[in-house]
């Protein structure tokens, strides 16, 4: 068992206190959105004084990660963790299916594409699953078109208007579509103003106490505060409001519309960096790429709850053959087997842990934001202590 040292994200949405004061680091003014723990080229994490995780796993990939991994994902890690903390909403994305990523990075690649200007900055998809540390907001998902009507409904905009008028010709999937392709190249051919209008009205029918969702108008204008005239603030309209309290977990899928807003969690994600931005960003949008990204059909937000390997721990099993993740808690009055196979990533949240195996019965502890490399030949891991930690696995 290896301790890993993670790699900050400095994105310009992140607070510059959260993730630092949890890793007990001391925070600067420098933002840090994400913190990876990982093999993505992007960030390797570093072994805790001996060089990269990639090169590393590289040396000895079928001990390391066992054949199982190898044969069904290549010699690296097939997930990505990380810890998130946006303190204002991070761009209105989709990430692409396993097809779209390979069809997408070649072409990239063969045409010399600039990095900096990549959609696809490697060939795999990137399906997540996100687990709340505080309470976290987010946008997710197509709303049903008729509720999404309903919202739309009596707003004095244009660009409101034309947007209703879509889904009630046709309050199916192909209606959701026609309304969010308008509002997004409607804002991107100059329609900031239709957009500022838009988002307007919602503003004024919350102050009015008439609103049919005092919610809704809430994040519409929280949106436009952060990015006037960006049609990701209209967004929200035709998406689903989400709330993730302490210890609840959503998964988004590939094609899957979404934005988070602001809180603290760990992510848990495909080994990927593929993000198809839609707006609410100052980084590089592609429209057209996005809308053939997307999954049109309407549906709620993916609530995984965990199922519970014993009273201590918890297993929130993802729709994914690339990760799963699982989070116990200890008192101090019980010595825990921990489930999983394969490579895994042990992320401390509270307290201290000690992790032992099979092959390290001396182990290490794990003390909050410490997080630990378990390589497959490890075999069983146990727990002891008081505290809480996190683990992404394979299933």
């Amino acid at each position: 068992m290896r301790l890993l040292v993670g790699s900050p994200r400095d994105y310009a949405w992140g607070s510059a206190m959260v993730i630092p004061r949890f890793l007990g680091s001391t925070p600067t003014e420098r933002p840090v959105a994400e913190h990876w723990f990982g093999a993505h080229p992007s960030a390797p994490s570093m072994l805790d004084g001996d060089g990269e995780l990639p090169t590393y796993l590289a040396g000895d990939p079928e001990r390391l990660l066992g054949a199982d991994v190898v044969a069904r994902f290549g010699p690296t890690l097939p997930y990505l963790l990380k810890l998130i903390a946006p303190v204002r909403p991070l761009s209105l994305q989709v990430h692409p299916d396993l097809s779209q990523a390979r069809a997408g990075h070649e072409r990239e690649e063969s045409a010399g594409v600039d990095p900096l200007l990549r959609n696809y900055t490697d060939a795999n998809h990137k399906p997540e699953l996100v687990y709340a540390l505080t309470n976290f907001e987010a946008v997710s998902g197509f709303r049903a078109p008729r509720r999404a009507a309903e919202l739309l409904d009596g707003l004095d905009a244009p660009l409101a208007r034309e947007m209703l008028g879509h889904l009630q010709a046709s309050p199916t999937a192909s209606g959701v579509r026609a309304a969010f392709t308008q509002l997004l190249v409607s804002g991107a051919d100059g329609g900031a103003s239709a957009v500022e209008a838009t988002a307007a009205a919602c503003a004024a029918r919350l102050r009015s106490g008439r609103s049919p969702s005092a919610r809704t108008d809430t994040i519409v204008t929280h949106l436009a505060s952060a990015y006037p005239g960006d049609p990701g603030t209209v967004a929200a309209l035709l998406l689903n409001p989400v709330t993730l309290h302490p210890g609840e977990a959503m998964f988004v899928p590939a094609g899957g519309v979404h934005a988070y807003l602001s809180g603290f969690a760990v992510e848990l994600m495909a080994n990927s960096d593929n993000v198809l931005r839609a707006g609410l960003t100052p980084k590089r949008v592609d429209i057209p790429e996005v809308l053939e990204t997307i999954d049109w059909v309407a549906a709620p937000p993916i609530r995984i709850a965990p199922e519970m390997f014993d009273e201590c721990t918890g297993v929130y099993y993802a729709p994914v053959d690339d990760f799963e993740l699982s989070v116990a808690t200890l008192d101090g009055q019980h010595d825990r087997r921990f489930p999983g196979r394969g490579p895994r990533l042990l992320l401390g949240l509270d307290g201290e842990l000690s992790v032992t195996s099979d092959a390290d019965p001396d182990g290490v502890t794990v003390a909050r934001g410490q997080c630990v490399f378990v390589a497959a030949d490890e075999g069983t891991v146990r727990l002891s202590g008081t505290g809480r930690v996190a683990q992404a696995g394979v299933p």
